[in-house]
């Protein structure tokens, strides 16, 4: 039978190397590369293919979340990290993780299982995540700010590949909001926004806020560049 091979990124070699000796314990699953950062990560996932990522939050260079939306389209992922702050978790979930576990408050058993799982699109959550999830849940169902949802918005968003929240965050500054703005209304860091604008940017070819904004309207097309 074949085994389930696994990637470990995380910065920390001590973590790497204990990892790896609870996952090749189990008789049907492998660690078939180590990476040190998201770039290393990405890379060995390109020449591999696991079945499975662990990937870490915080490290050098490339950290876990901005090497994440890459990875979910290599293999799926699961977060493995000491990383247990709200936003940190929603942005993952959001970019696509399929399951977050925080170091301390999960057994070996349930790690195996959650790398197990995982593939197959069963998701696992430590306590702490699955707050977050829980808080998000409660939020969804008794929403504090109002963002359109009209059907052009929902085309605009597949069009140019965009997740819901980055979205959202486009609809903001197609408002006029600035990034401390847009912070203070989605709950999350300057920082984080400015990682999702550099990724809607990248998606909707912008180099301004202006041509994102043009593009976002309808004013201007994918792949069309405006004049003057």
């Amino acid at each position: 039978m074949a085994r389930l091979s696994v990637l470990i990124a995380d910065d920390n070699p001590v973590i790497r190397a204990g990892l790896a000796a609870i996952l090749c314990e189990a008789e049907d699953i492998e660690v078939i590369a180590q990476a040190a950062d998201g770039r290393e990560a990405l890379s060995l996932t390109r020449r591999h293919a696991p079945d499975v990522v662990l990937l870490d939050v915080r490290m050098p260079g490339v950290d876990g979340i901005s090497a994440l939306p890459h990875l979910v389209q290599l293999a799926p992922v699961l977060m493995l990290t000491y990383s247990q702050e709200a936003e940190i978790v929603r942005e993952a979930l959001l970019l696509g993780a399929g399951g977050y576990l925080v170091h301390g408050e999960f057994t070996t058993d349930e790690l195996l299982r959650a790398v197990r799982d995982v593939p197959g699109g069963r998701p696992h959550f430590t306590p702490a995540a699955a707050s977050v999830l829980l808080a998000e849940l409660r939020a969804s169902s008794h929403p504090q700010r109002d963002v359109p949802q009209s059907s052009e918005r929902l085309s605009n968003s597949v069009i140019f590949g965009l997740s819901s929240r980055e979205g959202e965050i486009m609809d903001l500054i197609a408002s006029g909001m600035s990034n401390q703005q847009i912070a203070s209304s989605c709950f999350i860091t300057e920082k984080t926004v400015k990682n999702h604008i550099n990724r809607i940017f990248a998606k909707l070819q912008s180099a301004t806020r202006s041509e994102a904004i043009a593009r976002w309207l309808g004013t201007a097309r994918p792949g069309v560049t405006g004049h003057g």
